[in-house]
């Protein structure tokens, strides 16, 4: 039961608001190039969250991300750390919070009415609600809230078959675009020492969760975007859905919004905890205080007017996501010399050097 708890806990947050940006890339690319980014981009992300996992598993003290660097590599590589994290996490809420916010608002609004705001507000305090009441609440959550989303999206994929257009899916142009978005869809780093608190350390099924996890976001993404262009075509929008209702009807978009709302809600769960820990564990806030910083940072930035959904997504998935991915190697370099006495494999260093890139690439991107 707690393989069971772990792999959706990991799954439910890397399923999350990415999702939705990952139609309209494939529009852009064609559905050949994005396949090949999941594949590279994949193997890469399994390798880190792997790395990363060891170090987890080495470690007695209970840590986040920013912890195990101040720990391994000192205060330095910690600042850069803690940057990285609070940006990218900070940033990966607050793109839930719009998102799932704001399905929450298409979805009700015809029966309740008010604004877009008070709908935010909903979705921030019954999440913040289930963070405060910590790991044992969420996991289960997760288990009863995936088992109702993979319904769903079971039910998309049924409605949409009919109407798929091969000819759709054929385009193919390569970009850049795609990396950030990509790399932010499959990333679940954040909660992999979660993960090891659930499965006791118990590597073996801590490295099965994580491989059979990422894969399994890779296949849910795929489906999705089969069914969302194959049917959408050159008409894909930006959230993915309204593009099919010419086709699926008025309803379709009432089982979408519900989807939205449940792919969002789960990971916004995991990542919000997971920030109030690196307050709780790392920075040595009190409980409370670290409670507050969590949900009501990503909070004041939607307040203060931050709602570019896919700028937000591609910042998060190149630039923080790079970052912290290039501190891994050398955060698992060290943790197994001190602990096992081992070297690293060469191969390794070239991760880092790839991520740089991918860094360097998507602020020229945006800048042009």
């Amino acid at each position: 039961m707690s393989f069971l708890k772990a792999f959706f806990v990991f799954a439910g947050t890397i399923i999350g608001v990415g999702i939705f940006a990952l139609p309209w890339t494939t529009r852009e690319i064609g559905l050949f190039f994005v396949f090949l980014y999941f594949i590279l981009l994949g193997l890469l992300v399994i390798t880190i969250h792997l790395l990363f996992a060891k170090v987890c598993c080495l470690t007695k003290e209970k840590r986040r991300f920013p912890g195990y660097v101040f720990q391994y590599l000192g205060k330095r590589w910690g600042i850069l750390s803690l940057f990285s994290t609070f940006f990218g996490l900070f940033g990966a809420q607050l793109a839930y919070l719009i998102v799932g916010g704001g399905f929450l608002y298409k979805l009700l609004v015809p029966f309740l009415g008010g604004k877009e705001l008070y709908y935010v507000l909903a979705f921030f305090t019954l999440g913040s609600f289930l963070i405060f009441k910590g790991i044992k609440s969420i996991s289960w959550s997760e288990i009863l809230i995936n088992v109702f989303f993979f319904g769903l999206l079971l039910f998309l994929l049924v409605k949409a078959h009919n109407f798929i257009n091969i000819s759709n899916l054929s385009f193919s142009k390569f970009s850049f675009y795609p990396y950030g978005v990509i790399l932010f869809s499959l990333w679940g780093s954040a909660v992999v020492p979660e993960i090891t608190e659930i499965l006791k350390k118990r590597e073996t099924l801590v490295k099965r969760t994580i491989v059979l996890g990422i894969i399994f976001a890779a296949l849910v993404y795929i489906l999705f975007i089969v069914a969302v262009v194959g049917v959408s075509g050159i008409e894909t929008t930006q959230d993915a859905l309204s593009g099919l209702v010419p086709v699926l009807g008025k309803k379709i978009l009432w089982i979408g919004y519900l989807f939205g709302v449940i792919t969002c809600f789960t990971s916004y769960l995991t990542l919000g905890l997971t920030i109030e820990k690196i307050f709780f564990y790392d920075l040595k806030f009190p409980k409370i205080i670290s409670f507050i910083l969590a949900v009501g940072i990503p909070l004041v930035f939607y307040v203060a007017g931050l709602k570019s959904f896919i700028l937000i997504v591609s910042l998060c998935g190149a630039i923080a996501i790079g970052i912290e991915g290039f501190i891994h190697i050398f955060l698992y370099k060290k943790a197994v010399a001190l602990h096992l006495k081992q070297k690293i494999a060469p191969i390794l260093y070239l991760l880092p050097l790839f991520l740089l890139i991918g860094v360097i690439l998507e602020i020229l991107l945006i800048l042009l």
